[in-house]
């Protein structure tokens, strides 16, 4: 089978199409043939092995695993003796190991039922960003309905979900993007959108419940000031690999003393969460958004896009033949470029 392979840690010129053996399949796993993968800002800090404290896990000289990727939607093809709930032909999405491959094999529990009114492309973007948006809110922030809730970097992997997110909580969701993206951020549900190029959110007159910073272009006291005297503020951003690091060791310092400040929490993926946000999907209240689609060859260039961190939304791998062939075909197009 074709797979994107990875032998040392570098830029996107480490990504190299190969043809490797097919996986095998526990008792309690699935094959899958991938329709489709999507890419996040972790795939490029992977695949980049910066910080380098990561390789403790990864892989100190080499990556321990060879084929990228997590997050995919695609087709059952086999399952173990020990699988229930899934069967062949099914479709499905989740999460894996060596997700920039034709196949994957992962246990059942990684893997629901792709619903009917997304593409294989949609489900693939769900993966991290969905979960990240999803535990954040819900978990960190605690929204309640009623509360207004501001989102910087609203049209980003992460961003496009918390609005989604934040709205199907019953929250008042303001986002902030470039002005080429305030349409997007009001069409998936936005009630207020500020152009951040015009305006600064920390020093206008609002203020917020609950901020989910995806960005980090203030510091965390001037975005606080934004707040309500019982409001929270959840940092995540700061941008990729050390600055990203950095910014989460220094929210974890300030949220020893500073009651705004969430301190920084561990986000992983888990099948409730996965089942929660296929509710979400299937109820319409939440679509995921293509920022482009690539096929499996082009990954490189696909994670090159990410790092710059122009996404509007999540790129997407068009791996399998029954992909979508409207959206597959934005992948001989170039994708449009914005900040946040």
């Amino acid at each position: 089978m074709k797979a994107i392979t990875q032998d040392r840690y570098g830029s996107a010129a480490v990504l190299e199409p190969r043809d490797i053996d097919m996986p095998e399949i526990g008792d309690d796993e699935v094959l899958v043939c991938v329709e489709a993968a999507s890419i996040h800002v972790g795939d490029w800090i992977l695949m980049t092995g910066v910080p380098y404290v990561m390789r403790m896990a990864t892989g100190l000289r080499k990556p321990k695993i060879r084929v990228p990727g997590t997050d995919i939607a695609g087709t059952v093809k086999a399952v173990g003796k020990d699988v229930k709930g899934l069967g062949a032909g099914n479709e499905v999405f989740g999460w894996c190991k060596g997700a920039f491959a034709e196949y994957v094999s992962a246990p059942e529990d990684h893997f629901v039922r792709k619903p009917a009114n997304i593409t294989f492309e949609q489900a693939a973007a769900v993966g991290v960003s969905a979960t990240t948006a999803l535990q954040l809110l819900r978990d960190d922030g605690k929204v309640q309905p009623g509360q207004k809730v501001l989102i910087n970097g609203a049209s980003g992997g992460v961003g496009t979900f918390a609005v989604q997110i934040a709205k199907a909580f019953g929250a008042e969701v303001t986002g902030v993007c470039s002005s080429s993206n305030m349409e997007r951020v009001r069409s998936i549900g936005a009630d207020h959108v500020i152009d951040y190029t015009q305006d600064d959110f920390t020093k206008g007159a609002e203020r917020y419940d609950l901020i989910l910073d995806n960005v980090g272009n203030h510091s965390m006291s001037e975005t606080r000031r934004a707040l309500t005297p019982n409001g929270t503020l959840i940092s995540n951003g700061g941008g990729h690999s050390d600055g990203k690091l950095g910014r989460t060791m220094r929210t974890m310092l300030v949220s020893m003393f500073v009651r705004q400040q969430a301190s920084p929490t561990v986000k992983s993926q888990n099948h409730d969460d996965l089942v929660a946000l296929k509710d979400l999907l299937e109820a319409g209240k939440v679509t995921p958004v293509i920022a482009g689609t690539y096929p499996l060859r082009q990954t490189p260039a696909a994670i090159a896009h990410v790092a710059a961190g122009h996404a509007q939304g999540t790129v997407v791998l068009s791996v399998g033949l029954q992909s979508t062939p409207a959206i597959a075909a934005a992948s001989t197009m170039t994708p449009a470029v914005a900040s946040t």
